[in-house]
């Protein structure tokens, strides 16, 4: 699927082709031709580049985590808050750097919740998201490999692993 940048007319303007398969995200152009699917690495790697650029906003105090808790904490309660207007509902650790954070009610799932036939879609929602994650934490100088998981809509849980250097 080719990935082309263009310069949008409007937030939901189709590409200037016409397009009608064309979705504009902000400076990016995916064209979804019949048959094909939005490719997920590409939304992961469009939530990586938002979640670095909120680490680069976040203001100096955040950046002096000590622990790798604290720096997910802050993800499940202010960082979650900023982007979807609630908290994360739980966070849970080994202690050996694997975490679950889990949203019983994922904003971006609660409209798809009313079948289990939009359970095959739910990547699409949460590839973007897992991105934003790793963005962050990258930011914040922890690099990681961010997974997620939905058994029953809307709740989603994202696994993050810390890679040890």
């Amino acid at each position: 699927m080719p990935l082309h940048t263009k310069e949008p007319r409007s937030p939901t303007s189709v590409s200037p082709g016409g397009s009608p398969g064309a979705i504009l995200l902000g400076q990016t152009c995916l064209h979804q031709g019949p048959g094909q699917k939005m490719s997920l690495s590409v939304l992961e790697g469009m939530g990586f580049r938002v979640g670095q650029a909120l680490g680069e906003r976040l203001p100096q105090e955040t950046l002096a985590f000590r622990e790798e808790l604290d720096v997910l904490k802050f993800l499940c309660k202010d960082l979650w808050v900023a982007v979807f207007q609630k908290q994360m509902d739980s966070l849970r650790t080994n202690h050996q750097g694997t975490y679950v954070l889990q949203d019983n009610s994922f904003p971006l799932l609660i409209r798809m919740a009313s079948g289990p036939q939009y359970l095959e879609e739910a990547p699409k929602f949460l590839a973007f998201t897992c991105g934003l994650l790793r963005g962050t934490l990258s930011t914040l100088g922890i690099k990681s490999l961010v997974t997620a998981s939905v058994a029953s809509l809307p709740t989603c849980k994202f696994q993050v692993v810390i890679q040890k250097t």
